[in-house]
């Protein structure tokens, strides 16, 4: 049995200014390939499926196109809801997506699906559990303590039965971390994970009667505590984060119980994403401009704003999504003591002073007026400031 393993697809996504489709459409008619010449029988897709729980037009377009194309070829689709996905939007359809061998798990019920498949004698479970929260599964559980994210899965865990005789694989779309370590946040995802601590994270052990793990939510792709719990990864570049990022997709083969093999199939993108820094005279010579259609991140080490730099440097790199600036002012910037800069400072005094790091100038009294009104509309200060 070979399964292919997908995650965080995030269709209908933008980067910047720059509308996606094309490279999406490229990315996924390339898996289509990779499922051909793999001879894939069944893919796996572990959350995020859209970008925005209100999909567009042309992103419900794009999968509708890519899980036609599965339906063509026989394969077995399981797919899950992420937290970017619109749980009911998702499971629109899915009883009569299941005559089409197409499976969706998006809206927790307080139960863990199982779904058996054979193939050629081997008897293999998958299971299905949607991106849920803490107070979702309290919900189902209510005589469980149930304080965090990995109490949250441990307690559906607990009540699932598992045939530890068969293969069981289990697709979820969660934060996991190994005992010791963090997975290598990558892409949208970082901040939000971050930001809420070890309430989100899961020990990658709650997984132990699982074969295989196919995990979305983490961008990078990578291995959690063994080789078998693992991150697919986003299929394209979504952020300045993964611009170091080598894409790829596991290709999983099941051979029985505890005989599990997987090869990591690189993915090429139609246009790649690459962060160049250096003074803007040297990163548009001609000798040094390479692949101009890549999505491209500027870093500007002149000492001088310069003027339109954004329209300057899309004259040769037409995707270019965002510039900023590393010189002596970015860096005083920087090592300013923020938790004391405000202390008995007016906010004319803050705006002046900012100013005048950045730009190196007074700013002009027309100037910190505009800095008022937006202050006034934002709540910042009051009408008499």
């Amino acid at each position: 049995m070979k399964i292919l393993h997908l995650g965080d697809l995030h269709l209908g996504k933008s980067l910047g200014d720059f509308d996606l489709f094309d490279d999406q459409k490229f990315i996924l008619d390339q898996i289509l390939e990779l499922i051909d010449m793999r001879s894939v029988d069944t893919v796996l897709i572990a959350g995020d499926v859209y970008d925005k729980s209100i999909p567009s037009e042309a992103a419900t377009r794009l999968l509708d196109s890519f899980l036609v194309n599965l339906t063509k070829r026989k394969v077995k689709t399981f797919i899950i809801s992420g937290n970017h996905d619109s749980d009911d939007r998702l499971n629109f359809g899915s009883q009569l997506f299941e005559s089409n061998d197409i499976y969706i798990s998006s809206v927790f019920d307080g139960k863990l699906h199982k779904y058996p498949v054979n193939d050629n004698g081997n008897e293999v479970n998958i299971y299905m559990l949607p991106f849920v929260k803490a107070s979702q599964v309290r919900h189902f559980y209510p005589d469980s303590k149930i304080e965090s994210y990995e109490d949250a899965v441990r307690s559906v865990l607990d009540d699932t039965e598992i045939d530890n005789d068969k293969v069981n694989i289990l697709v979820a779309h969660q934060f996991v971390a190994g005992q010791d370590e963090d997975p290598a946040l990558g892409g949208s995802e970082s901040a939000g994970t971050q930001s809420v601590g070890l309430v989100e994270k899961i020990g990658y052990r709650c997984f132990d009667a699982f074969d295989y793990v196919a995990l979305g939510h983490i961008h990078s792709p990578q291995r959690v505590g063994r080789d078998e719990i693992r991150y697919a990864g986003s299929p394209l570049k979504y952020s300045l984060s993964e611009v170091n990022n080598d894409k790829s997709v596991p290709v999983i083969t099941v051979n029985g119980k505890n005989d599990i093999d997987i090869e990591l199939v690189p993915l090429k993108p139609m246009r790649d994403m690459r962060h160049i820094k250096g003074k803007i005279k040297d990163l548009l010579d001609k000798t040094n401009v390479k692949t101009p259609d890549d999505f491209i991140y500027a870093t500007l080490t002149d000492e001088d704003i310069i003027n339109d730099a954004m329209g300057i440097f899309q004259m040769t790199y037409p995707n270019t999504v965002k510039i900023d600036y590393d010189n002596s002012r970015t860096r005083a910037v920087e090592q300013v003591d923020i938790s004391k800069i405000a202390q008995n400072r007016s906010f004319t005094e803050l705006i002046s002073d900012f100013y005048k790091q950045i730009y190196g100038i007074e700013i002009s009294p027309e100037e910190m007026e505009v800095m008022r009104d937006a202050a006034r509309e934002a709540g910042v200060i009051n009408e008499a400031d």
